[in-house]
């Protein structure tokens, strides 16, 4: 597969249907034909939207890198239904057999991804030809039943162009892949907001084990910690899970983090947003520049969490408002903030 498909032509007419209480057992009925006929679907998941294949099936994964462009060495993560399919996917070393049960004991059905060695019926296009396959169970009720109805794993990053900012809307899939899958199932925003947090576990004899972070997310540092150390991914260690290459989840306006208001400079005649934590008008930030736009994470009240489910949100709005430059102020970095700001260092990067 080459590395990218950089152009793309329509081929469907892309279908939503909403997955309300009427409509849940219709949408699934057709997400799951759709699945099974090998197709891709949009599906919504607690963390943001994604698109779905059958794990097991690589011609339809291979629709999925196709309709991102994405390139074929960043591996998928694979959704079980069950905690009984585990085994389906991947093969549990011994000595972490007992962390990774407390782990899924306590996150799932949940926004963590654990890195396990695969087994040989998970195709090498899901891992990107890689030893270890990214697991989750997702805790998202419709996406779960689908899932189960399918009978086989689902491979789904999220549901957007590669290196784009993640859809957590159906309306925002639309924008992103409209006229390059069949059908997305529209369940509402998605409560997260920010993708699964993505851990690979090392075991320590008779000391609890080490837990490195490759992708930040929902599951914090400070509650994995009860479970095992928490470290930062080794340098030589990257690129074994989705969402670790330096510039990702960017708009395509020019976006910048800057850590304090001195470090910007702005230039005569271009137009500025600000991407402010709190949007408050007296704020350091806010009162840096008469910016054209202001859009707050968290309005006033500056709740992390608040600002994990707008992030996107407010990426996407601001992309849509025709500035120059995005500029985006830093949001404190413990808890759900670590995450926030790798978000906002990738889309920096581009």
């Amino acid at each position: 597969m080459p590395r990218s498909m950089r152009k793309h032509h329509p081929v469907f007419e892309t279908r939503i249907i909403e997955a309300t209480d009427d409509g849940m057992k219709e949408a699934q009925n057709e997400a799951v034909a759709l699945l099974l006929k090998g197709e891709i679907v949009a599906l919504p998941t607690e963390t943001v939207y994604g698109l779905a294949a059958d794990a097991f099936n690589p011609d339809a994964v291979a629709k999925i890198f196709a309709a991102k462009e994405r390139p074929s060495f960043d591996p998928l993560i694979v959704h079980i239904a069950t905690l009984r399919d585990l085994e389906r996917v991947a093969v549990v070393p011994e000595e972490i057999r007992a962390t990774v049960n407390q782990l899924a004991n306590e996150f799932w059905p949940g926004p963590l991804t654990i890195l396990l060695p695969k087994t040989p019926e998970v195709p090498d296009i899901v891992t990107s030809g890689l030893p270890t396959v990214g697991v989750r169970q997702s805790g998202h009720p419709i996406f779960r039943a689908i899932n189960k109805a399918l009978g086989n794993p689902i491979a789904a990053p999220s549901a957007n162009r590669f290196g784009r900012i993640s859809p957590t809307s159906a309306s925002a899939v639309m924008k992103e892949l409209g006229g390059r899958i069949p059908l997305i199932v529209d369940a509402g925003a998605c409560n997260e907001g920010l993708e699964s947090t993505i851990i690979r576990i090392e075991p320590r004899e008779g000391k609890k084990p080490i837990f490195y972070v490759h992708r930040a997310g929902p599951i914090t540092k400070e509650q994995l910690q009860k479970f095992g150390k928490v470290e930062k991914v080794k340098p030589g260690d990257k690129l074994l899970a989705p969402g670790e290459l330096e510039s990702h989840y960017a708009p395509l306006t020019p976006f910048r983090l800057i850590e304090k208001p001195s470090d910007f400079t702005p230039e005569i005649g271009k137009t500025y947003g600000l991407l402010s934590y709190t949007g408050e008008e007296g704020g350091e930030f806010v009162r840096a520049h008469r910016w054209d736009n202001v859009v707050a994470l968290s309005p006033g009240s500056g709740k992390l969490a608040e600002a994990a489910i707008r992030l996107f949100y407010a990426m996407r709005e601001m992309d849509e408002m025709g500035l120059d430059e995005i500029i985006a102020e830093p949001v404190t970095e413990t808890g759900l903030g670590v995450a926030i700001m790798d978000r906002l260092r990738r889309a920096s990067a581009r």
